[in-house]
């Protein structure tokens, strides 16, 4: 990664700086209560090694979507809470993002004190498509940590976003790239540069539309492609088969035809399915042939002909990247199949596959699931950015780092 690194600030020397750090502390919330820690623990590394070198630390970082208004349920003070736990030392928490509490507090920070500014995106100028207006709040964040400070990018799940806290700044202060982002970067640039074959690429989620850059960009790179998830039911539409009440995007149909007709010997679909009479964890379940989806009834996973054919692709594989669960794996009844792909990914680590999560719900999976995050080559902490790396696109977070 030709940008310099979070080591070079710390060989510079940062005793008594301020410090901006851009994280990305998103996680999901039930009732005001963290339901997965992940990204929280993925950023903790980078904001420590900064504190103890002696820095005063003020992180930006945004939760959920606010509409560029302050939102008390999007509040980032159960986050600050965690991060202080997860660090060991007091995070304060700041009243605003840039405005009279967030500069007294910061004129009041001594060596190795952390702040978090409240969630960034109750400003509006932080997503704004004005130039001018994000320039002006990167201004007043910079004013934040002094003449002499610099920022580090360590969201590596906002980095495809070009805001304020995120691209803005780096023009304004000398950059670096955090621990988690640098890390990111160069995972990523294993799986595009030559990765080691077999290279099977799983993808799930609920829309073809979201994940269409991503199969048009590596069905022509990898060996194996297996789409499963809600997005399955428009490709098995495609095949002329009936769907019942499952997730469908009839628009997609057309483009997956086209996509199955030049990628035949790639695409892998779901053979049975597991459905469902309703959207629910106590729904009435049975698994079918994936061409017997009756009406009215949603397939919730895929079933055990599928996982264990999948499985075997797997297993095989010398490089994996995975986003996008197999099914509601929130719902027990409809979590095997997203487990059993889990399970077979970790089998090809320990074959000494490079294997790689990417961000997102698949992340969340994981943990959520019980399954050893050390099965895993890389657990991102960035979905979006993950895809829109591997589709090619130039993310503007990493390249205003190399400047």
């Amino acid at each position: 990664m030709a940008v310099e690194t979070l080591q070079d600030l710390l060989a510079e020397g940062v005793e008594g700086r301020g410090v901006l750090v851009r994280s990305d502390l998103n996680v999901p919330l039930d009732n005001g209560r963290i339901t997965d820690a992940g990204r929280i623990v993925a950023s903790a590394p980078t904001i420590k090694a900064l504190a103890e070198a002696g820095a005063k630390v003020i992180v930006t970082a945004h939760l959920g979507r606010p509409k560029g208004e302050p939102d008390p349920k999007l509040s980032l003070a159960p986050v600050a809470a965690r991060l202080a736990a997860e660090l060991g030392r007091n995070v304060q928490l700041a009243g605003d993002v840039v405005g009279q509490d967030a500069l007294a507090r910061s004129e009041g920070l001594t060596d190795g004190d952390v702040m978090l500014l409240e969630n960034i995106r109750f400003d509006p100028r932080e997503t704004s498509k004005d130039d001018a207006q994000r320039a002006k709040l990167a201004a007043a964040l910079v004013e934040l940590v002094g003449d002499d400070g610099a920022f580090v990018s360590d969201g590596f799940g906002v980095v495809h976003r070009k805001q304020a806290s995120v691209y803005d700044v780096a023009k304004l202060l000398p950059h670096y790239a955090g621990t988690l982002v640098a890390a990111e970067v160069e995972v990523l640039r294993k799986l595009t540069a030559d990765p080691r074959r077999p290279y099977a690429v799983v993808l799930g989620g609920s829309k073809v539309s979201d994940k269409l850059a991503v199969i048009e960009a590596l069905a022509p790179k990898v060996d194996t492609l297996v789409i499963g998830g809600g997005m399955c039911f428009t490709f098995l539409a495609a095949q002329g088969l009936p769907v019942g009440s499952s997730l469908l995007q009839a628009e997609m149909v057309d483009t997956c035809k086209k996509l199955l007709d030049t990628y035949a010997d790639v695409i892998h679909l779901p053979r049975d399915i597991v459905i469902a009479d309703k959207f629910a964890a106590d729904a009435e379940s049975k698994v079918v042939q994936a061409n017997e989806i009756p009406d009215g009834w949603s397939g919730l996973d895929i079933g055990p002909e599928s996982v264990s054919r999948f499985g075997a692709l797997l297993t095989e594989a010398k490089t994996v990247f995975w986003n996008g669960p197999m099914g509601v794996f929130e719902f027990e009844k409809f979590a095997a199949g997203t487990r059993g792909v889990a399970e077979a990914i970790v089998k090809a680590t320990e074959k000494g596959a490079f294997t790689v999560v990417g961000g997102g719900d698949s992340a969340a999976a994981v943990r959520t699931l019980g399954l050893p995050e050390d099965g895993f080559s890389h657990i991102s902490t960035g979905g979006g950015a993950s895809l829109e790396y591997l589709e090619g696109k130039e993310l503007p977070g990493i390249a205003i780092l190399e400047d």
